[in-house]
């Protein structure tokens, strides 16, 4: 496989490793609030569930990224017939890192807040929609923006084959 090719597929590894690695540790983090809120309250599993769960889409963003790339790249359909450049496929590595790092980032600190509102939805449940879903969604567009500047690029900004 030549420099420009394993770059790319680096880049779409970057993007599903690493949101994905920030997904799981918030969803553990809202996680654990979750279960000792339950251990005590368990009827506030419907009302807490939303908020354990929010993190995870930061993993789904960096997961389409990664195929989006793959797509550029038809790998699907057996491969480029013409080899990507090293220029190429360090900028599809460059483009995936929004989507990966700005996940891996807000997804931790979704965790962080959602535990936050769980806590509070312990002994406010009124407020668990009210405060806690909202203030979570709040970090998730920081999240959005990276998939978006990631998606955009690799649709638009990049031709492959020197097209």
């Amino acid at each position: 496989m030549e420099y420009g090719m394993a770059c790319a597929i680096g880049g779409a590894a970057l993007a599903a490793f690493l949101s994905g690695a920030g997904s799981s540790i918030g969803l553990g983090i809202a996680g654990r609030s979750a279960a000792g809120v339950l251990s005590e309250k368990p009827e506030r599993y419907g009302s807490l569930t939303l908020m354990v769960v929010l993190p995870s889409t930061q993993g789904v963003y960096g997961f389409i990224i990664a195929l989006m790339v793959m797509v550029k790249l038809n790998m699907f359909g057996g491969g480029l017939e013409t080899p990507i450049s090293v220029q190429e496929g360090l900028a599809l590595l460059a483009a995936c890192l929004p989507v990966g790092i700005g996940g891996l980032f807000s997804a931790i600190h979704q965790g962080k807040t959602s535990a936050g509102g769980i806590l509070m939805a312990a002994k406010k449940p009124e407020m668990a929609v009210k405060a806690g879903v909202l203030y979570s969604a709040m970090v998730e567009l920081y999240a959005i923006l990276g998939f978006l500047v990631s998606l955009l690029v690799i649709l638009m900004g990049i031709e492959l084959g020197g097209a």
